[in-house]
């Protein structure tokens, strides 16, 4: 029962999903790093806001206008980078369970040997989707820098026209 533990099989088989694993693990930082800069920029999002509401700032109507939506865009990053996170932390899982089931089928049921591939491969499956979005959000973060862009170039217009 015991004699496929002698066998390099378990300590290869379950290296694999420990460098999944680490993978997500660094996509999860950096994911949670994105978060806290969307964070960040609402915070500043909110705080012009409140000094357009408060009458601190010209163009008022039109800073509204490119406040609104930005705030629009931030929410749904928002949103997005939540998906990905909560993809990363079930990959994770899966892959953990993988080289757990590994391990415990060599030992005792060989017969289930197929069950950390299929386990594996649903873990994969989560890291792309994970992926996906993340790459979705930079893409729709791009909408938040360009809009930026527009609206420094229109009141830069705006104050040369004064």
């Amino acid at each position: 029962m015991f004699e496929s533990f002698t066998n390099s099989e378990i300590l290869s088989g379950m290296i694999t999903p420990a460098v999944l694993v680490s993978a997500c693990a660094s996509l999860i930082f950096s994911t949670a790093n994105r978060l806290g800069r969307i964070f960040d920029r609402v915070n500043l999002l909110k705080s012009e806001v409140e000094m357009i509401l408060d009458g601190k700032k010209n163009f008022q109507e039109e800073r509204m206008v490119y406040l609104r939506h930005q705030l629009s865009v931030q929410k749904k990053r928002a949103v997005l980078i939540q998906r990905s996170m909560a993809f990363l932390y079930l990959a994770t899982s899966l892959f953990i369970i993988s080289s757990l089931t590994l391990a415990f089928t060599l030992a005792f049921a060989k017969d289930l040997s197929w069950l950390p591939t299929i386990i594996a491969i649903i873990g994969g499956i989560c890291l792309f989707i994970a992926s996906a979005l993340l790459l979705y959000e930079s893409r729709y973060n791009l909408t938040f820098i360009n809009r930026q862009i527009e609206f420094t170039e229109f009141l830069e217009r705006g104050v040369q026209k004064k």
